[in-house]
């Protein structure tokens, strides 16, 4: 969600916090904007929209000084314009926040009987003027921000500078993410180590309920009951090179295009060439007799585990509960002795994910997390630990990420399958050969792209859109058509196509395209039974098959596609990448923000 920098630097300030911001823009934001101190007294310039608007601002009107915070903001309280921009100052402080304050109506209620006026709609005007109230009591900077913090309910991560105060930062955590970054004489504070990139690669990530006082030769990282403890410092592996588009128009173009070979990257780290074999982590193995397997992810990555639900289930025959994040915990389900609960996060970072990944932990469950970005929160607080390497995802809508999950998550199905006895090593080697045939197949879809972009021209005129698919393809549908509504803005809903009587069939029409998601398989004979029932009334067929498949309907569908034969097993890797092609086709078609999408953040920090 937001993005934070803060620097207590040796040079000009306001360009280096700008290029962090720059790096953040993929987290989703509606305002930026940037806070300096300048000869002890605070300047700071907020703009609406991208980054581009406050950098215009800024040539307009300079900004100096080598203190300064930073931020991107995603509306959660009061309207994305200039006035709730980040950072919110008082004549004492100025502060940038990712999270929600849940009590703030209390405390700004509270604040109003001292005749303190605000000026926004956010939550986090309350922070600053309640450590502002202290302050002005005679507490001191530290202080008074213990004090404030000690009355905040809700998620926080604060960078804070004060008035007068050239030397001296302070930052907290709790349930969002904060890392420090050591310079030379200078010191760092940001959301996401992928900012601090370009200005260090010693990096220490803060653990919840954490605060610290940093100063340029000195870091004091302390708990809510002033306990003084360490935090390790490692050197981070994150690039300090800025990911670009190279030729595409879009990241999101970009990194679908990218997924040939990072699924390749992904399969070979855990299938060996030479035997065919699937290699995991022993520790991984070991679980493979738990008594259940509880999958917890959100939106797209909640997607691919609903397709390894099948492959765990049918191939490794591990029961299995899948179960979307931000519902998970509240459920409070009872979790076996013996338990595995496995977590898939792009980001490592997804707050409700970390939540019911906590709540796992305190019911005795084996913690195995899936993630691409590294030293994320999750990745820390996990057992066993996998990693995608479908390397730096920009665009908001995730695509080679996604690909990267699926196709690790097989490799866990297979692994798992091979310790229970499930298969035997002629099974093993035909599923390997499957997943390794993977890559090839999706670089033979990327170069029959122009008769998906011509497709996609008619889909683009559409008000709704439904999707329909079978057992493990059925996942691909709700992908599908969370891929369309999230970046072309067309309401589009996924459905399992045996459940198309039990009602959507009431929605079709001439103006409603079905997309179909049917490789000629055990279940395709059904599938296109579904197919005849919308076309006998009047629905128009976008078929997504094989050679097979399309002969057995043929002149039957008002468009299709054809794909490479492919084995069952990994058909829905392959299948999710005509899918994606179609939404960016259409998004692109409608003149949307396709990289960005409006009200949309790549990591969703808050609740």
């Amino acid at each position: 969600m937001c993005g934070i920098v803060g620097i207590l630097g040796e040079k000009p300030v306001v360009p280096l916090l700008v290029e962090g911001l720059r790096r953040l823009e993929y987290r989703g934001y509606d305002s930026a904007g940037v806070a300096t101190l300048v000869n002890g007294h605070i300047d700071r310039r907020r703009a609406a929209g991208k980054l581009g608007h406050l950098e215009t601002l800024i040539d307009q009107n300079p900004l100096e000084g080598v203190v300064g915070i930073g931020h991107t903001r995603w509306a959660t309280h009061g309207q994305p314009n200039t006035t709730n921009a980040h950072p919110h100052a008082t004549e004492k402080l100025a502060l940038v926040h990712n999270g929600i304050i849940e009590n703030y109506k209390e405390l700004k209620e509270e604040l109003q009987t001292y005749q303190v006026q605000f000026t926004s709609d956010t939550d986090t005007e309350v922070i600053a003027h309640l450590i502002t109230h202290f302050m002005n009591q005679g507490q001191a900077p530290k202080q008074a921000v213990d004090n404030a913090l000690n009355k905040l309910e809700g998620a926080f991560a604060l960078a804070i500078i004060f008035a007068g105060e050239h030397n001296l930062m302070i930052g907290a955590r709790q349930g969002t993410p904060l890392a420090v970054g050591y310079g030379d004489g200078e010191m760092f504070l940001a959301s996401d180590s992928y900012a601090l990139a370009p200005l260090t690669d010693r990096i220490c990530f803060l653990e919840d309920g954490d605060r610290v006082v940093i100063r340029r030769d000195d870091v004091h990282i302390y708990t809510r009951k002033e306990a003084k403890v360490e935090r390790q410092i490692r050197i981070t592996a994150q690039s300090g090179a800025t990911t670009g588009k190279g030729n595409y128009r879009h990241f999101m173009q970009k990194e679908i295009y990218e997924q040939p070979t990072v699924i390749g990257d992904t399969l070979n780290a855990f299938i060996n060439p030479a035997t065919g074999r699937v290699s995991m982590p022993q520790e991984l193995i070991d679980l493979a007799d738990t008594p259940r397997l509880t999958i917890v992810a959100c939106g797209t990555a909640y997607y691919a585990g609903a397709v390894a639900k099948y492959w765990f289930e049918q191939i490794a025959r591990i029961p299995v509960e899948l179960d979307i994040a931000s519902e998970f915990r509240y459920r409070e389900a009872p979790m076996p002795e013996g338990g595995v609960a496995l977590f898939v996060s792009q980001s490592g970072e997804t707050l409700d994910t970390l939540e019911a990944l906590r709540y796992c932990r305190r019911q005795g469950q084996k913690i195995v997390s899936i993630v691409n970005t590294i030293e994320s929160t999750i990745e820390r607080e996990s057992d066993i630990v996998l990693h995608t390497l479908a390397g730096p995802e920009i665009g908001v809508a995730s695509t080679k990420a996604f690909t990267t999950q699926l196709s690790t998550l097989a490799c866990i199905a297979l692994a798992l399958a091979v310790k229970k006895g499930c298969i035997d090593a002629a099974k093993e080697r035909e599923l390997s050969d499957a997943l390794r045939s993977v890559p090839a197949l999706c670089a033979n879809i990327l170069n029959h792209d122009d008769h998906i972009k011509t497709i996609a021209k008619d889909i683009a005129e559409a008000r709704d859109v439904l999707y329909l698919a079978r057992g493990a393809m059925y996942p691909l549908a709700l992908e599908g058509a969370l891929k369309l509504k999230e970046i072309s803005y067309i309401h589009a809903e996924g459905y399992a196509a045996g459940e198309m009587k039990h009602g959507p069939i009431a929605l079709i029409d001439e103006h409603v395209p079905v997309v179909v998601l049917a490789p000629h398989d055990a279940l395709y004979e059904k599938t296109a039974s579904n197919v005849q029932e919308t076309i006998a009334r009047g629905g128009k067929i976008l078929l997504f098959t094989d050679e097979k498949g399309s002969k057995a309907l043929k002149g039957q569908t008002t468009w299709e596609a054809i794909l490479p034969p492919i084995h069952p097993f990994v058909a829905p890797i392959l299948y999710a990448l005509p899918v994606q092609l179609l939404a960016y086709h259409v998004a692109v078609h409608k003149g949307t923000d396709v990289d960005q999408p409006r009200n949309l953040a790549k990591s969703v920090t808050v609740e």
